[in-house]
């Protein structure tokens, strides 16, 4: 029986298995044997092109808002609820966990165990309300002048935002080995440099486009750091990275970068 992902090259196999790692799309909708072993390791440095695409699906909904007339902070919320349904709410969740971990555990073991507990407590719903509306203002400060730029703002962040993952991942060592992050290793030292530099491509054209160069140049220093001081916090709180971790710093990141790109735009 032939491999219904024969005929896609290796940037286009690991994009897909990217996607369907992602988001909710079915692995054989993106033309992957569901039943085939998947190289998630590998495909991770494809992680910035995957956002990328998440990002413009997301712009394209803001777009749609926006001509419908709809005030700016409704459509950007509309635009931020559809990627938050087609990833499944995937990084939401981790950053909910991480922050309900970090702020009510007293010690290591207390906060990995809080970070399993499905359930939300108050400091995840407190980073969940904070991220959500700072993000949907960041976007609509874009829309009212150029809702282009707003469009070229969220594809920046969202590629910036999947690079942090991976750096993170890679940077730190798992908190809980019997993790999924864990279980699958971490990045290699050519997969995360390749990540780095689709980010910095991706990320410079789309927030110059935005904002401009400075600003461009601004948001991917902001988000380099908020994910540097984000991974030291991590390793000092619960000794590493967990699944809830690679969420949370994506969730870091993408606010840092909108943040810079609406500051100094």
């Amino acid at each position: 029986m032939p491999r219904a992902d024969r005929g896609l090259g290796d940037v286009g196999r690991d994009i897909a298995i990217a996607l369907a790692f992602l988001t909710r799309v079915p692995a054989v909708r993106l033309g992957l044997d569901p039943a085939a072993a998947t190289d998630l390791r590998r495909a991770v440095r494809v992680f910035p092109l995957a956002g990328a695409l998440i990002g413009a699906v997301g712009g394209l909904v803001l777009l749609l808002g926006n001509a419908l007339g709809l005030p700016p902070l409704a459509s950007a919320l509309i635009a931020i609820g559809t990627i938050a349904v087609g990833t499944g709410a995937l990084h939401e969740d981790g950053l909910a966990d991480t922050a309900d971990g970090f702020g009510g555990g007293r010690t290591l073991t207390a906060r990995l165990a809080i970070m399993r507990d499905s359930r939300i407590g108050s400091y995840g719903a407190l980073a969940l309300i904070f991220s959500v509306v700072l993000k949907a203002s960041l976007l609509a400060a874009f829309l009212p002048l150029a809702p282009w730029a707003a469009v070229f703002a969220l594809v920046a962040a969202e590629t910036i935002g999947r690079a942090s993952i991976v750096y993170h991942w890679a940077d730190q060592p798992p908190a809980r080995p019997d993790g999924l992050a864990g279980s699958i290793g971490q990045p290699d030292e050519e997969t995360r440099w390749m990540t780095l530099v689709y980010a910095l491509a991706i990320g410079l054209v789309a927030g110059t486009v935005a904002a401009g160069p400075i600003a461009a140049l601004v948001a991917l220093a902001a988000a380099a750091l908020a994910t540097i001081g984000f991974g030291q916090a991590s390793r000092r709180l619960i000794g590493g990275h967990t699944g809830d971790t690679l969420g949370a710093v994506e969730q870091i990141a993408v606010l840092a970068t909108l943040i810079a790109l609406v500051a100094f735009a």
